[in-house]
């Protein structure tokens, strides 16, 4: 299996599978940097070196542009880049390899990158399992685990040991699952290329990628192309495994890729046969029960009107108690992206982000929005770059300047609190006073019991300077279970206390949870699709915190960041009404 801190685009894959290569984004190009640098410390090699390919995919990360957008002379000229590491940076753009980390993957056994997306052991530690234990895949080391056999290792000990069988157990869970966002590109890849080849066909995505499901195991696609023809094209891939799943449906395997599979029918059937694929077991079972299926139809909507229902959005075709809510006519509007009217939660250069407040505005005034919350790292995010009290008070002096030259475009002075152990926010009230909004976030100290993780953010929820409580549970799809909480508790806190509930965008979040969303809407609490973006690029996540948000129903009315300007700054002085200073 492929370690699962990396999706499929970062893994070091060659898209060869494919003739329509698409170009390598600078965090693909950096992730090769990183694992030479891994793989390096692993095998005992050279630690300067290491350490230069390490700063590498650092400053690869840190570029303001994407590298495929710049000349040889531009991108050579980048402070950090030169000559030797633009020369990499080509060849890897150019072949999708790096010479020095096929060298060194040949001498590292495959269950070593495995073992790499194990939190809790980082390359030195793994090092030690390999070498001293001899230890080289995933299964040795749960059985290791099992018999004690690591507590006895120098930098390890009981605390280790059982963090490492945890976070195995984890990675078995979500084992041949990929993010949402990563397939999207890969069934907007192969849609494009069946369009080319078939220009004429009907197809769709369908099955839990056209639900919008935050991470799926399976891409499935609908066609009226002939079974014969689609098997053909996807078995001139290299390295594709192509077979039959009955007499209409074909599954194709490519290493390293979601499992594809194509469901082929006539034209005639083609809207009902994307019906029943695109839902449910429970779905369909319970629409059979109590509705007809008409023959032939001419589009889903036809599907729904002739039995009187309203229009179900793919993405809720999850349960059957929606179909109850389109009998009634009760399904709401859904937000859609043009419905987000301003950029909540971003991070300048004052703190990790990539980009200056400025040119983080003017971007964002150019892609139509009318406002930015710049809200920075606070001081307890050290890592980060976390403001200091002053800085803080020379970062708002700079806001206030930009709001009279973008004007009627504004920035709000915000910042991303940490939520500390105790429940209290990072800064006192003289100093959290001097923000329009705050989000509150835990960072840090993500494995406290249930009991002391939720009075730590119970308490951040009744600090009467939170506006929003930032990314829930601290998730990170697929790789982080994230803080142990009681959501109904929590959302009928907020409720009470009038909080905001982010839905943090970016694809590896989606935190708040779709399946919470509903809950919060009926409690009256509003909901807030945000970025989190540390560059401009970041504007995009917004895109996946829609999708995400539409599979829990939620309307632009109860979205935050769907406030105009006007309103926004409405719902402010309604909430900062309540601080006490």
């Amino acid at each position: 299996m492929l370690p699962v801190y990396l999706s499929f685009w970062e893994s070091g894959i060659s898209f060869a599978h494919f003739s329509y290569f698409t170009a390598m984004t600078n965090d693909q190009v950096a992730d090769k940097f990183s694992l030479l640098s891994k793989l390096m410390d692993i095998h005992g090699e050279n630690s300067f070196k290491s350490k230069t390919y390490s700063i590498n995919a650092y400053n690869i990360e840190k570029l303001p542009r994407e590298i495929t957008e710049m000349t040889t002379t531009e991108l050579f000229g980048m402070k950090g880049i030169g000559g030797s590491t633009g020369k990499k940076i080509q060849q890897i753009l150019a072949t999708g390899r790096l010479d020095a980390l096929d060298e060194i993957l040949e001498r590292t056994p495959p269950g070593i990158l495995d073992m790499l997306a194990i939190k809790g052991l980082g390359p030195k530690k793994l090092a030690v399992v390999w070498k001293e234990l001899g230890i080289e895949s995933v299964g040795e080391l749960e059985y290791a685990c099992n018999e004690n056999r690591l507590v006895a290792l120098k930098g390890f000990g009981a605390k280790t040991q059982q963090g490492i069988l945890d976070n195995i157990q984890e990675i078995k869970k979500n084992e041949g699952f990929y993010l949402w966002a990563d397939a999207e590109k890969l069934a907007t890849v192969i849609i494009n290329n069946l369009e080319d080849k078939f220009p004429a066909a009907l197809f769709s995505v369908t099955g839990a990628f056209r639900r919008q499901l935050e991470t799926i195991a399976q891409l499935d696609f609908i066609t009226n192309i002939p079974v014969a023809d689609v098997s053909g094209h996807f078995a001139s891939m290299e390295e594709a495994v192509v077979r039959a799943e009955g007499d209409d449906t074909i599954n194709i395997n490519l290493p390293g890729f979601p499992v594809i599979m194509v469901h082929c029918t006539d034209t005639d059937s083609y809207y009902n046969r994307l019906f029943a694929t695109t839902a449910t077991e429970d779905f369909i079972a319970a629409f059979r029960v109590a509705y007809t299926m008409p023959a032939n139809a001419a589009s889903e909507k036809e599907i729904f009107a002739v039995n009187k229902l309203q229009f179900i959005e793919p993405a809720m075709r999850e349960s059957a108690a929606v179909l109850t809510r389109s009998a009634a006519g009760t399904l709401p509007t859904l937000i859609q992206k043009a419905d987000i009217k301003g950029i909540i939660h971003s991070h300048s250069k004052w703190s990790d982000g990539l980009n200056t407040i400025e040119q983080m505005a003017l971007a964002a005034k150019e892609q139509g929005y009318e406002y930015l919350v710049m809200s920075d790292h606070s001081q307890a995010a050290y890592y980060a770059n976390g403001l200091k009290p002053e800085q803080i008070a020379a970062q708002h002096i700079e806001i206030d300047a930009l709001n009279v030259k973008l004007a009627p475009f504004k920035i709000f002075k915000s910042i991303e609190a940490d939520i500390l152990n105790d429940g209290a926010l990072d800064y006192g009230p003289e100093i959290l006073s001097t923000f329009d909004l705050v989000i509150a976030s835990v960072h840090s100290n993500l494995k406290m019991s249930q009991e002391k993780a939720m009075a730590r953010v119970m308490a951040a929820i009744a600090n009467p300077f939170t506006t929003i409580l930032g990314h829930p549970t601290g998730r990170l799809l697929l790789s982080r279970k994230g803080y142990p909480l009681d959501y109904k508790t929590i959302i009928d806190a907020c409720a009470a206390h009038n909080v905001v509930i982010e839905i943090n965008a970016h694809p590896r979040r989606l935190d708040l949870d779709w399946r919470w969303i509903e809950y919060a809407m009926e409690k009256g609490v509003l909901l807030s699709i945000d970025p989190d973006a540390h560059s401009i690029n970041g504007f995009g996540d917004v895109y996946f915190g829609v999708m995400s948000a539409q599979k829990g129903g939620l309307t632009a009315a109860s979205n935050l960041s769907s406030f105009s300007l006007a309103g926004f700054e409405a719902f402010l002085k309604e909430s900062n009404s309540r601080r006490i200073i």
